[in-house]
């Protein structure tokens, strides 16, 4: 694989993804070769996420291509820059996550949505969790955060919860 063009392998996949979706196909283990799983991996990708992405986006329209673009262009330069190309080895379990309800400062889902960011850059989201899932989007349309800027922000934040929580807060309207 070039890194050069890696951009357009990973819209090629997604696209081959939706339209399995939308054939009838089902389950991320029948919809990708060990060449094209072996691609998402050095990007830090899985076959998962993907299958993910594509499952809500041929159910409901979102997130579009692009979006998906850019959330794995964060996480692959997580992986290379930060984590140096090698995963954690660890899987969260999503029952560890804040709850849905969770508040900080009275807004709702913002301590799931931070640690579903975390889990998402590290690449330890287990099978049934998802970044940018119909609550994810819907918490951010309502502050008008783009998913991967969210990402981004989580990531330059570091351990400093209180910077995303700020930040978030400032775009309350």
């Amino acid at each position: 694989m070039s890194d050069y063009d890696w951009t357009v392998k990973f819209g090629a996949l997604f696209d081959k993804a939706v339209k399995q979706y939308q054939a009838g196909a089902r389950g991320a283990k029948n919809f990708f070769t060990a060449e094209d799983e072996q691609f998402l991996a050095g990007i830090g990708h899985t076959a998962q996420e993907m299958y993910d992405f594509a499952e809500d986006a041929a159910n409901g329209g979102e997130p579009d291509a692009g979006t998906v673009l850019l959330l794995a262009a964060a996480r692959r330069d997580y992986f290379w820059y930060v984590q140096q190309g090698r995963r954690t080895g660890r899987e969260l379990p999503s029952a560890s996550l804040p709850a849905k309800t969770a508040a900080v400062d009275g807004i709702e889902w913002l301590p799931r949505i931070i640690e579903k960011a975390r889990r998402k850059l590290a690449g330890e989201m287990d099978a049934d969790l998802m970044f940018d899932c119909g609550g994810d989007r819907a918490f951010l349309r309502r502050f008008d955060i783009h998913p991967a800027d969210f990402l981004r922000l989580v990531w330059a934040a570091g351990d400093d919860d209180r910077k995303v929580i700020e930040w978030v807060k400032g775009r309350a309207k």
